[in-house]
Parts: structure tokens; sequence; C-alpha cells
């Protein structure tokens, strides 16, 4: 069977999937009601499938609309690309990033690469560690870096940067001047990020052999609030060095001296297997690798 799709189709198709209603769309892309109705008609008989479920105005995609639209996606960043190949116009980067990365780490890497490149057009988002895996895999942005282990079967993962985590707590607690076991470390009450974070996985990974048992006191989803919380007396946690710096400047909180070796962990970069690498992509990489490590 031989397909004739148009770009014009797909983008209608991408339109419909994100606004669920033929008349925003066709607005988002210019195009009359009718005109967005005839693209998508042109383009299911053409798949020879019905991409959406139909609820009076509203349309969602059905199981063959949410397999196709990542293809779909993708064969629009590649010909934005081609596009672009042979042209010098501002770069155009969609970044998704991991929380702690996110908040702490980008906004240098931002500021770097927009001092190098003026005038380009970034995009951030920001999630846990599964919801950046899942835009990556939905070619939602263009890559992502991640605290966890990505176990996507259609991504690839590259080493990005090495970072430091600590064990802390509030300066005012007791034990905060005291040298402590593991086995005082476990009796302890832990407050720790949310399943799925990349930052809880990996928090486990690392004590998990030293610290056979974990007393989770608090699961908070924001490392702000763990910070804080634990600043407030409330417990220990283990968070990036670079998340509790200010905190240990102010004396609020301090790293804990214990009989744990350093801990240390490595950030990476998500890429869909099947998506071009394009001239932002390169000049953000490169400029983020430049970037001091924390």
């Amino acid at each position: 069977m031989r397909l004739h799709l148009t770009l014009r189709e797909l983008e209608v198709f991408q339109a419909i999937a994100q606004h669920e209603n033929v008349l925003k769309a066709s607005e988002a892309v210019m195009l009359t009601q009718s005109a967005a109705s005839q693209a998508l008609a042109r383009l299911e008989q053409a798949v020879q499938q019905q991409l959406f479920d139909r609820h009076g105005r509203r349309l969602t995609l059905n199981e063959h609309g949410r397999l196709f639209l990542p293809q779909a996606r993708a064969l629009l960043d590649r010909a934005q690309a081609l596009e672009k190949t042979f042209t010098t116009g501002a770069l155009s980067v969609r970044i998704g990033a991991s929380t702690t990365i996110g908040n702490y780490l980008m906004p240098s890497c931002l500021a770097a690469f927009r001092s190098q490149h003026t005038g380009s057009k970034l995009n951030l988002m920001v999630g846990n560690t599964e919801a950046v895996v899942n835009a990556v895999a939905n070619f939602e942005v263009d890559f992502g870096f991640i605290e966890g282990i990505c176990h996507h079967p259609e991504l690839n993962t590259a080493p990005w940067r090495d970072d430091d985590m600590v064990v802390f707590a509030s300066s005012s607690q007791p034990y905060a001047t005291r040298r402590l076991t593991v086995e005082q470390l476990a009796q302890l009450p832990w407050l720790l990020r949310e399943e799925g974070s990349g930052t809880r996985e990996v928090v486990e990974q690392m004590l998990r052999p030293y610290l056979q048992h974990f007393n989770v006191d608090m699961e908070l989803g924001d490392s702000e609030a763990i910070k804080h919380t634990v600043a407030a007396g409330l417990g220990v946690s283990c968070l990036s060095r670079c998340v509790i710096e200010d905190l240990i400047i102010q004396n609020k909180v301090v790293v804990l001296d214990t009989t744990l070796p350093p801990l240390r962990r490595t950030l990476y970069c998500v890429m869909h297997q099947d998506k071009e690498i394009t001239r932002g992509m390169q000049a953000f990489l490169a400029s983020s690798m430049d970037e001091t490590s924390p």
C-alpha cells in the first residue's frame, strides 16, 4: 500500500490532537474549519483508519491516533529541520528537564546559550523524570535531561554531567555535629521525593546497600519543600548539593558527617532514536557541556 500524506495534513492532525476541536485547530494552523476537516478526512482515508473518537465537537485520540501522533511529530520536526538546514536564522530548541536540573542547573545553561546565540528561541518543560521521558518519547521536546535511569526502549541515553549528593539535616539538630553511623542514620526520620522522581530512584539506589531500612517519615513532591522542611527540624534527607547550597550558606542546614562513602550520581541526556539532531540541539548540548559541572 502506498500512502499519500502531506505535511499540511499531518500539521492539522497534530493541531486537532492538541486542541481536541477542529475549529480551534484550524485557527492554530491558519486554515478554515472546512479545510481542516477535509485535511483530516484525507489523512484518515490515506491510512485507512479512524484516528479520533468523536464526542460532539470534541475529538480525542483513539488507539490508532495515539500510535500515529509521535511519528507525525517526528516527520514535522524533520521537515522543519530541513527548512533550516541552509538558513542562518535563529536557533530553536525545546528542552525537557527533570525537577532538580530544571530548577537549579538549567537557568545557567539557558543564559549561556542565549549569550552565544542572541535571538534564539528556547522552550523549557520541567517535570519529574517520568514526565520528561514521556515528553521525549512523544516528540513533545527535542531532548530531555534527567536524574534517573531511563528504561524506555525507543530512547537513547548518554551521560551529561556528574552531580554530588549529600545527606543533610537542620543545623539545630543535636546530631548535626556528630559523626553518624549508617545504623544511626537508618533510625532517623527521612524525607524523600515522590515515587517517579529521578532523585528518589537515585537516592534509594545509592543508600540501600548501606541503609537496609529507610524510616521514610514523609514524601514530598518538590525538592524546595524537602529542604525547607528539613531546615525546620523535621528529619533528614539526601539531595543534590546545588539544591541546598543557599541554606548551607545561611547555616540553616548542614551536611552530615557520616560513615557513608561519597555519593555521586550521573545526570543523563535522553533523545528519541528517530529524532534528527538539529543545529539548535547541537549548539545547546555543546554550550551546556561547557558549563562548570556541579
